[in-house]
């Protein structure tokens, strides 16, 4: 089972402005929430649940560069990758005035050797936020 807790992600691929964002993921039992911002995205976060599976739902909601606030829903699909790593294969959804729909991946950021120092899982840095 996947325990998304401490996780950072950021966007693959990304190329419209979202490439400097990064998502940081807590889990307590099926409850995961998160923060992000970079790229795009002043501030943003996420609340939602993990499936046995490792599929986790989630509503978000983010204040953008230009002072837009954007609320939706994604689902997200899991995928280990061969270093151990996770991809998110995501299906989203945006509400009202930026209604919106379209599919993406996240892929987990490696974690710092442990040697580097710092705070968090693996010696990662916790305190960087991201869309997710």
């Amino acid at each position: 089972m996947i325990d998304y807790d401490g996780r950072r992600f950021r966007p693959v691929g990304a190329d419209d402005g979202e490439s400097g964002r990064v998502a940081v993921y807590h889990q307590s039992g099926d409850l995961l929430w998160g923060e992000f911002s970079g790229g795009d995205a002043r501030r943003g976060t996420l609340a939602g649940v993990r499936a046995e599976s490792g599929e986790i739902e989630f509503a978000y909601c983010v204040v953008l560069v230009d002072g837009s606030v954007v609320s939706g829903h994604c689902r997200s699909v899991p995928q280990v990758l061969d270093d151990g790593r996770i991809r998110l294969a995501e299906t989203w959804e945006r509400f009202g005035r930026h209604a919106a729909r379209g599919t993406g991946a996240l892929e987990e950021i490696p974690a710092a050797p442990h040697n580097a120092g710092g705070p968090g899982r693996n010696g990662t840095n916790q305190t960087e936020g991201g869309e997710g």
